[in-house]
């Protein structure tokens, strides 16, 4: 009976450990204070936007402009991944994204911190109209087809 109990404590705790460990990672909501000060640290801002959207309201100062989605809503993970990390610092660099409100980013978070069991990735809650609800600077996107 004994020897019955001790393999029961011992699959109740290695269940308990290992659905710790295997536990997906979690997206972060950010607010606007929350992202201006992470902005002065090494966090990679990613704007996920369309072009479009970009020149009407500009982007977060030190973010970088990068489409998640087509004109169509379609995306391609591995090529978006491939340029993020043509601009990471370092792999374990916390990626902070942004889209209009909130929607977008929340979803491509959620793909990249559950789906890819990325760890370091937060999003703008409310997106980039909470950032300018609050009076906060934007700057205009150059990109080759679009001067400043």
């Amino acid at each position: 009976m004994h020897h019955k109990n001790l393999i029961s404590y011992t699959l109740l705790f290695f269940f308990l450990f290992s659905s710790h460990l295997l536990s997906a990672a979690e997206l972060t909501n950010l607010t606007p204070d929350q992202l201006n000060s992470d902005l002065t640290k090494d966090a990679l801002v990613i704007d996920i936007r369309t072009p479009q959207e970009w020149q009407n309201t500009g982007i977060i100062p030190g973010s970088h402009p990068l489409s998640f989605f087509d004109q169509n809503g379609k995306y391609n993970t591995q090529q978006w991944l491939a340029e993020v990390q043509k601009l990471q610092t370092s792999p374990n660099q916390e990626i902070i994204l942004v889209c209009h409100s909130g929607g977008r980013s929340g979803r491509v978070g959620k793909l990249l911190s559950e789906k890819l069991n990325m760890s370091n990735v937060s999003h703008l809650q409310n997106g980039i109209s909470s950032w300018i609800k609050e009076q906060r600077p934007t700057e205009k996107v150059c990109t080759p087809t679009q001067t400043c």
